[in-house]
């Protein structure tokens, strides 16, 4: 390993440290928020999403819209619809869709990334939106796939960045396999506390 790697170690260590902070104090807000409301504010998904609520295929299509523009609505709000039924081998099911489609999100982000390069508006993109995730890439490389992928970072912005500049899309599909990582940490906890609740 050269110098320059090893010294690079304590950074990454550090960003990926950073990230899952946030990350973990967000799931921390929104599933206390939700037990709190629901216990205590008769808050309820169902009351939100009206009759969308007990049809998967639609819910599925606005978690797939929601990944592809950026995460707009966090995952946890959708693990959190998966325990609607309450019977863990359903919410197991519902928990593995939201997955795939959420790595799913992140190669049609990917794709994306790849035809829209050299247009004026990901340009513009580019210097507005992904500023900072640019400067990031270019230090970290491969690496930020996988830290947007089990932290808050936008996964998909991540991904149409990464192929916008050509990256590898056989490591992409390879970084980007820690999203089921995310995925299965955060639908434990949600799970477990569901049952606390």
């Amino acid at each position: 390993m050269s110098e320059k790697e090893n010294k690079s170690l304590p950074d990454r260590r550090r960003f990926l440290l950073k990230n899952l902070g946030r990350g973990f104090l967000w799931l921390v807000v929104i599933v206390g928020g939700y037990f709190y409301a629901r216990n205590n504010l008769n808050f309820t998904l169902e009351a939100v999403l009206g009759p969308v609520y007990e049809k998967p295929t639609i819910v599925y299509l606005m978690f797939l819209a929601s990944e592809v523009i950026f995460g707009i609505i966090p995952p946890e709000f959708f693990m959190i619809w998966s325990l609607r039924a309450e019977v863990l081998s359903t919410f197991i099911e519902n928990i593995i869709a939201l997955s795939f489609i959420s790595y799913a999100a992140g190669v049609i982000g990917f794709l994306i990334g790849q035809y829209l390069n050299r247009t004026a508006f990901f340009v513009v993109m580019k210097r507005r939106v992904f500023g900072k995730y640019l400067k990031h890439l270019n230090h970290y490389g491969g690496f930020l796939v996988i830290v947007a992928a089990i932290t808050p970072l936008p996964f998909s912005g991540i991904a149409m960045l990464v192929g916008s500049v050509r990256y590898s899309f056989r490591k992409y599909l390879y970084f980007s396999l820690f999203r089921f990582a995310r995925f299965l940490a955060y639908s434990i906890i949600i799970w477990e506390a569901n049952v606390l609740n």
